[in-house]
């Protein structure tokens, strides 16, 4: 008799133990939102912005000062957590502009629109992937500033993974072919 009340006891526990899913609701920008790989306030850099949401980390989503780093951040094997959701600033949403894109119109990245080459640089001085959650907009945009439209899955790696000169020189400037001729005259 001892065992049934043990049973419905352990059977109401278990039932008490409901999975609480994670809430991933996209986070207003803020003066406390910093870019995950910069440490720097995102209110401070032009251009659109991301955030991804981890498992076991909720509320505190990872902020990042371009789409194109999210991106690559995606892209990275090594990541602790797993990646819940991803948003990303919807660049046609009427109050979004490249100085102010919006505190609150996020889109989801897997659903936006990127123009992706084109001349505007990121918060970071990197080429940007500007979002868009109209493809018509995207297109518009693309026309004025130059690049493509492409789905998330679309993007090339190159385009997020390979490294950026930002120093505005040319790859094989006047300072690097006398790096590589002292390089050559020192045995190396």
């Amino acid at each position: 008799m001892r065992v049934l009340p043990v049973c419905v006891a352990l059977l109401a526990l278990v039932a008490c133990k409901e999975e609480v899913a994670q809430d991933t609701s996209a986070v207003p920008l803020s003066a406390d939102a910093v870019g995950h790989y910069c440490q720097m306030d995102l209110l401070e850099h032009d251009g659109p912005k991301a955030q991804a949401h981890l498992a076991g980390l909720p509320g505190a989503p990872l902020f990042f000062s371009q789409v194109r780093d999210v991106v690559a951040y995606m892209r990275m094997p090594e990541q602790s957590h797993e990646i819940l959701t991803v948003w990303v600033s919807d660049m046609g949403a009427p109050e979004a502009s490249w100085e102010a894109p919006g505190k609150t119109n996020w889109i989801d990245a897997t659903t936006a629109s990127y123009v992706v080459g084109g001349t505007l640089v990121g918060g970071m001085g990197a080429p940007e992937l500007v979002p868009f959650s109209d493809p018509t907009k995207a297109e518009t945009f693309a026309k004025e500033n130059g690049g493509e439209v492409m789905q998330l899955a679309e993007i090339p790696d190159s385009a997020v993974l390979a490294p950026v000169d930002l120093t505005g020189e040319a790859p094989d400037s006047e300072f690097e072919q006398r790096l590589r001729a002292l390089s050559r005259t020192s045995g190396g």
